[in-house]
């Protein structure tokens, strides 16, 4: 009696009661502490010790009984049953807990170990995040609500390789966007772009398969294909996009995952050369091209890059595209376009693995580009985006003069700036992550430490200008104070002057 009434924590609500008893007696039967076959005080004896109703008491000893942690034996009362494998209580000491992640398996580890989402989702420097505030959600709600009015059973169901309208959107949108010619039948809808990796890794690989991946590039795509077990070469990225080597006869790449439009991170563009060549290379050795199109419609110039899918001549380049950062992120909606022959066994890969629906919002989906409201948008934001783009490279560049360069910035959502000194870039975004900012060091998206340089990712898109300008200002700061501490101190360096790498002049 003394033993359960020293644990029980009454609860204000009469059902909350009931809980916390059942809760405080399986505990005490679990630790041992009422060992099989101790008999529990009649419920009336207890009802009076917690000051509970004696309905409350037969609830709980109904449930455990059921359950099987008890039993009632005539005469004998209820006890605590016998046949449960659990010790008497020991006095030895606890052993300390499990270390963290010790029952994870060898993929989850690896998962765990390459992981760098953040936390924090929004504000100067995190790259990717489009300002949602932008997005017209009055007349996402509108449409929205025209197929939530009526009952629409047809929507309600399971889908299978998506909302054939909104399938058919797509074809004509992208034919017209991206110069691809494709059926509605090659197109699949999925929840995000990592889906649509997993998908091809899972439907088109073997353990140990080799995929590409681009030096540096997207983490993400890496650590999905890497817990299907496959094995990732890493390949240097140059000015004209992903270097094209010769691959070793015995173990050529079965993909090749790329981001020709827009490199993730440096922003350059594929030339049309290093293209041809990739598109020759699959062909020869039978690989598949995964084309990440991720955030290519955000673009600062007139002409809309080609993809690699329409330029392929036999059906080598899968086509992934987003509306994470066309809409919103939440949305989680995604399509991928596939090659005339594996539609219908991505087709079904897609409906046995992860069981699609949400047609209401593809439904949606489709009116909102049908009606032009998506290029509306995109016209919208191209502008307000650039603006922030030119913001951060005036407060980066006057400040920090040569001692940055930077890449691309034609299109997306964040620029990259390399350090043309050494620099410690990750302690910097431990720094800024304190002062509650996130920037992502440009060494984390390398896989080969021997080619790994210091920089920096800053996304412009999810701030305003303003707040753009206050940040990149206590980043200069942060950076200044570290390079004099780098550099020796006590050069006196004014906060606002331009800082100049040695040997390099260039002042961009």
């Amino acid at each position: 009696m003394e033993l359960i009434r020293h644990h029980f924590d009454s609860e204000p609500s009469a059902s909350r009661r009931q809980t916390a008893l059942y809760l405080t007696l399986r505990r005490l039967i679990f630790d041992g502490q009422l060992p099989p076959g101790s008999p529990l005080p009649p419920t009336r004896q207890l009802t009076a010790a917690l000051g509970l109703s004696r309905s409350t008491l037969v609830r709980v000893y109904e449930q455990l009984l059921v359950e099987g942690y008890l039993q009632s034996r005539g005469g004998s009362g209820t006890l605590v049953s016998e046949d449960l494998p659990i010790a008497a209580p020991s006095h030895t000491p606890r052993l300390s807990p499990p270390r963290a992640g010790s029952g994870l398996s060898r993929r989850g580890v690896e998962i765990s170990r390459h992981a760098s989402s953040s936390p924090l989702q929004g504000g100067a420097f995190v790259p990717g995040m489009p300002d949602v505030g932008l997005f017209p959600f009055k007349t996402w709600r509108r449409l929205l609500c025209k197929h939530n009015r009526f009952e629409q059973r047809h929507l309600a169901r399971y889908s299978h390789g998506g909302y054939g309208p909104l399938k058919a959107v797509l074809a004509d949108y992208l034919r017209g966007a991206r110069m691809m010619s494709c059926s509605p039948r090659q197109i699949l809808i999925l929840n995000g772009s990592h889906q649509a990796i997993d998908l091809c890794a899972r439907m088109l690989c073997d353990v140990g398969d080799r995929v590409w991946m681009e030096d540096p590039g997207y983490w993400g795509a890496s650590n999905v294909l890497r817990a299907n077990g496959l094995h990732i070469d890493a390949i240097p990225v140059d000015d004209q996009g992903i270097t094209v080597p010769p691959p070793d006869p015995a173990s050529p790449p079965r993909l090749i995952f790329v981001t020709p439009s827009s490199q993730y991170p440096t922003g350059v563009v594929m030339s049309l050369s290093r293209r041809m060549q990739l598109l020759e290379l699959a062909d020869a050795h039978d690989a598949l091209i995964i084309e990440d199109d991720y955030d290519n419609e955000i673009r600062f110039h007139p002409y809309a890059i080609g993809s690699l899918f329409g330029q392929s001549r036999s059906a080598r380049v899968i086509h992934l595209g987003t509306f994470s950062k066309t809409m919103f992120p939440g949305l989680r909606l995604a399509y991928m376009v596939v090659p005339e022959h594996l539609a219908d066994a991505f087709a079904i890969g897609n409906a046995e693995l992860y069981r699609e629906g949400r047609l209401i919002e593809q439904a949606t989906l489709a009116d909102f580009i049908d009606e032009g409201h998506l290029s509306t948008h995109l016209r919208h934001v191209r502008n307000i985006y650039q603006e922030r783009r030119n913001v951060l490279r005036r407060a980066i560049e006057s400040r920090l003069g040569g001692l940055v360069t930077t890449t691309g910035g034609m299109a997306g959502l964040h620029l990259p700036y390399f350090f043309n000194e050494a620099f410690d870039d990750q302690a910097l975004s431990r720094e800024m992550l304190d002062a509650g900012m996130v920037l992502r060091p440009l060494s984390m998206y390398y896989a080969d430490p021997g080619r790994s340089r210091s920089g920096m990712v800053l996304g412009f898109a999810a701030a305003d200008a303003a707040s753009i300008e206050a940040a990149a200002d206590r980043l200069c700061d942060l950076i200044e104070r570290r390079l004099e501490r780098q550099r020796g101190g006590g050069a006196g360096t004014s906060s606002r002057q331009p800082l100049r790498a040695p040997g390099n002049h260039h002042d961009r």
